[in-house]
Parts: C-alpha cells; structure tokens; sequence
C-alpha cells in the first residue's frame, strides 16, 4: 500500500502515543524538601532546638500516633481509634502553633503507626475494612485540628493482615482525609524488606496519585553499604514506586548496623549532581539534639543550595 504524505504524519504521531504510554514514568527532579521525624524518644526535644533554614521546604513529622492500646501486654489494635503517642506536653499544640507562625516555611505532620509500642512490635490489624477507615478518619481529624497539622506519614512496619487490605485501607483513608480538606499532604515510609515491600507497593499500585512523597528508610540497610550501592538502592525504589518523590534519608540515632551518615550525605550529593534528590529526612530530631543538629544543618543546607534541573 502506497502512503501518503499525511498517512505517515498520522502514523508517526500514532507511534508517538504509543511511545509515551509505555514509556518509564519519570522521577522528581532535585527539591529543597527536608523533613525531621520528632517526639518519640520522650527526650523533652521542642520544635525550637531544631535549626530551621529559611531556603528549605521543613517538614516536622512527629512520631507516632497510634491505633493500638498502652495499657494491655502486648499492645493490641484498636480497629483505627488513633491515640497521641508522642510527647505533646512538650510538642504541643500551641508549639505547633508557634513554630508555624514563626516560620512560614515549616509545616507539620504526623507519623502513624510506627515499629513498637512499650518495646514491643506491633502489627497492623483490622476489624474490618469498612469499619478501621470510619474509625480512623474520625479519630485522626480530631487530631490533626486540635494540633493544626497539614499532614500524615504512613510508618507501620509488621502486618497481619494481606497487602490488599493494607492498601484499601490506608488508601481509602488518605483519599478521604485529602478530599475533605482536612490534610494537604501524605507519605509513606517503607524500608527494604520483602513483607513491608509488598504491602506499601500494593498501596502505591492502588492509591500513589495520592501519596506525595516517599520516606525510604534507607539507613536500614546495613552499615556496610557504601556511597555507590546507596545510589543503586535509590534508584531501585524509583523503579518499585515508579513517578514518586523518593527521599534520601539517614539516622542520626547512636548505632552501628545502619549505614553510616556521611555515606548517606556524600550519596545524596552523588543523586542532587544527578539531578534527582528531591529531599531528604532524618530520623530523629530527637537524636540529633546531642550532637548540636550537626547533620540536619548540613542536610538542610545540600538542599537549600540545589542547582535545578
């Protein structure tokens, strides 16, 4: 069959849409976000201890709150009925206030779930589907507008039940608190192991157009690791939850199996001169109190002085 001129405009451009619906989503470009877990060490640390660079997007997270009981051994689910288990007589309402007020480019957030209660694990478990979102959306408003906070990171660790309850679950309860108004903003905070994998890539396959930003703990791998196999481990999470804000990340907590802090910040030079650290954050404020804030200055100021791409 003899083309045209026009047929094979037509079939060039067809070939181009082709192209662009199976080609890889694309991840951020750098960013100036930093972010700062806070509160779960009870170790009397308040928002103003924390250096705060004007020319970085700041994102307190406090750690945690919780749908388990205190009370009972072991801690057991509450099906969404989220309690405060971070130190709010310190970190309080009126702290939030303040530190907000004081800085117009801090906002804050709240981490639920989290690894233990009392030291012990806890695990994610539902009545039902239905009945963990009602209770979790209702009890979590309550929260987030008694303190004024703009947003939620999702930190559970251990599951009892499969990733597509998980998923429905968390997914359903982001959606709603987005849409209502009552968050602006959403995360997720997986690390590298297979069951936590599968739960928060079946969340991501379901729900990531409303997940804003992925906390990938990536100190969790061990202390072994070098700059370059952290740079690998980057971009093996671009690939598991493709189009995301993946974060770089360490620990400023005392120990030595997670991988050393400045591996992790000469690896997040390597990825801003690649033109893909959209941020980074830290666990914990907390932590980083006895050593000056040494390292989250330093994070703070890789990030406020990216070039752009």
């Amino acid at each position: 069959m003899v083309q045209t001129a026009s047929s094979k405009l037509i079939a060039v451009a067809f070939l181009s849409s082709l192209l662009a619906l199976h080609a890889p989503m694309t991840t951020a470009a750098n960013s100036n976000l930093f972010r700062d877990y806070i509160g779960a060490i009870f170790n009397g640390v308040r928002f103003t201890d924390v250096p705060i660079n004007p020319r970085v997007r700041f994102d307190f997270i406090l750690a945690f709150v919780i749908d388990y009981t205190t009370a009972t051994e072991p801690p057991t689910p509450t099906n969404g009925r989220f309690n405060i288990f971070w130190q709010n007589t310190v970190l309080s309402a009126a702290a939030v206030a303040s530190i907000k007020q004081s800085n117009p480019n801090v906002r804050v957030a709240v981490s639920l779930g989290g690894a233990t209660v009392n030291n012990r694990p806890v695990f994610f478990n539902i009545t039902s589907v239905d009945s963990w979102v009602q209770n979790a959306v209702a009890s979590l408003t309550a929260i987030v507008r008694e303190y004024n906070l703009d947003g939620i990171d999702i930190d559970y660790e251990q599951f009892q039940v499969d990733p597509a309850t998980f998923a429905e679950c968390v997914g359903r309860l982001v959606t709603t608190l987005k849409s209502s108004g009552v968050i602006k903003f959403a995360s997720i905070a997986p690390f590298d192991n297979a069951d936590v994998q599968r739960h928060y890539q079946a969340l991501w396959a379901s729900y990531g157009s409303v997940i804003d930003y992925v906390n990938f703990q990536f100190y969790a791998y061990s202390a072994s690791t070098t700059e370059a196999q952290y740079v690998t481990h980057f971009d093996d999470q671009i690939a598991n939850y493709p189009g995301g804000n993946i974060l770089a990340s360490f620990t400023t907590a005392p120990t030595t199996t997670s991988v050393p802090i400045n591996t992790s910040l000469n690896a997040c030079r390597t990825l801003q001169s690649q033109g893909k650290l959209y941020g980074i954050f830290i666990w914990a404020a907390d932590h980083s109190r006895s050593q000056g804030f040494r390292f989250d200055t330093q994070a703070q100021a890789l990030l406020a002085n990216a070039p752009s791409y």
